[in-house]
């Protein structure tokens, strides 16, 4: 079984980069299984569907508007992320959809796909994110190792004191 783990967004745009800043601490901070490949996903929208091909299963961490209090936390998974292409859930989520729907449609779709999102604050243009979405980053760290390992994945920590962005 092989898995991804896919950070989105645009670290210009304050809070919308949580999604690269969590997955480069966690990938600065543990050593995972071989079968696991961690991916800065960006803003890179339709060219991540051969992720999507070529692995079992996938964990995306990213803002995400779930209509909440900023900095609220939620998991999402399989049929209940979005798979067509209404409504958007942020700018980028556009190639999100188109993802998830044409793996569907080619029938290569992962067996299991997980969201860990968060309520952004700011969206601004900035490179900093707001003090209340950089402490959850620790939250959403913890729920991508979680996952991991119920995945079956080893998760070795290295490095606990690494700085988070």
């Amino acid at each position: 079984m092989t898995a991804a783990l896919i950070g989105l967004g645009n670290i210009l745009l304050k809070d919308e980069g949580i999604g690269v800043h969590v997955i480069n601490a966690v990938e600065k901070r543990y050593t995972f299984s071989p079968e696991l490949e961690i991916i800065d996903g960006g803003t890179m929208g339709l060219d991540l569907l051969p992720f999507f091909q070529t692995h079992d299963r996938i964990v995306l961490v990213d803002a995400v508007d779930f209509g909440k209090e900023p900095g609220s936390v939620m998991i999402v998974e399989d049929a209940d992320i979005p798979s067509v292409l209404n409504p958007k859930l942020s700018v980028h989520h556009i190639g999100l959809s188109d993802i998830l729907l044409a793996a569907q449609l080619v029938r290569e779709r992962p067996i299991k796909v997980s969201l860990i999102g968060i309520q952004p604050e700011s969206m601004d243009v900035g490179l900093d994110m707001t003090a209340r979405i950089n402490g959850k980053m620790e939250k959403l760290i913890d729920l991508v190792i979680q996952t991991l390992k119920e995945w079956n994945f080893t998760c070795a920590l290295q490095s606990p004191h690494e700085s988070l962005i």
